[in-house]
């Protein structure tokens, strides 16, 4: 038998062993037992959807959620607090500032004494309190792109607030201490330490 004959068993195992090289720009098969990769020839695979919506990777927080939202709201509430409080403190030092200038209450060296140091503390107090209401507005302006220290922030402001609105401004307070706790209450929640940390949990 001739080893040319296409019919001999010998020609075909001759031909066995001699792999087919795949031809020019076509891509060369899996080997058997590999799973095919995803994404087509040349392309990586997709990354996998995330829970939350939107792309992404699994775990990965895409929308502040509601605590969160109204955690911010309520530190634009105390902050609009803070103001209405300074406008008070500004009007309280003025009043002050007139009647040290009566004239019937001028040669009172007694009232004097008592108008400078009440004066005084009026402005110091109005000043902090234009402070804390700044500070509110700018951690509520923050949430949206803020990590773990605005979280921390908010909580250690939370809590300081509501332990003020107790004592020593126990009536006018009240409100304040309200709403500094469900702050602390929102941010300190689950999903508050979620959507503070987004931008770790995509590494």
């Amino acid at each position: 038998m001739s080893f040319g004959d296409p019919n001999s068993p010998y020609g075909q195992q001759q031909n066995q062993g001699q792999g087919q090289q795949p031809g020019y720009g076509h891509p060369q098969q899996a080997p058997q037992g590999v799973p095919p990769q995803q994404g087509g020839y040349g392309y990586p695979a997709a990354p996998p959807v995330s829970p939350y919506g939107g792309g992404g990777y699994p775990g990965t927080v895409t929308e502040m959620p509601g605590g969160v939202k109204a955690a911010r709201v309520m530190l634009f509430v105390i902050g609009g607090l803070q103001m209405i409080g300074v406008v008070f403190g500004v009007l309280g030092a003025m009043g002050l500032a007139a009647a040290k200038n009566d004239p019937a209450l001028k040669d009172d060296v007694q009232f004097q004494q008592i108008a400078d140091m009440s004066a005084g503390a009026v402005w110091g107090i109005t000043a902090l309190i234009l402070a804390w209401g700044v500070l509110a507005i700018v951690l509520g302006a923050k949430f949206g792109k803020g990590g773990n220290g605005i979280r921390v922030t908010a909580l250690v402001f939370g809590i300081i607030t509501a332990i003020l609105g107790l004592y020593p401004f126990v009536i006018i307070g009240l409100a304040h201490t309200v709403l500094a706790i469900l702050v602390a209450v929102f941010v300190g929640k689950s999903d508050g330490a979620a959507w503070f940390n987004r931008n770790k949990q995509q590494y």
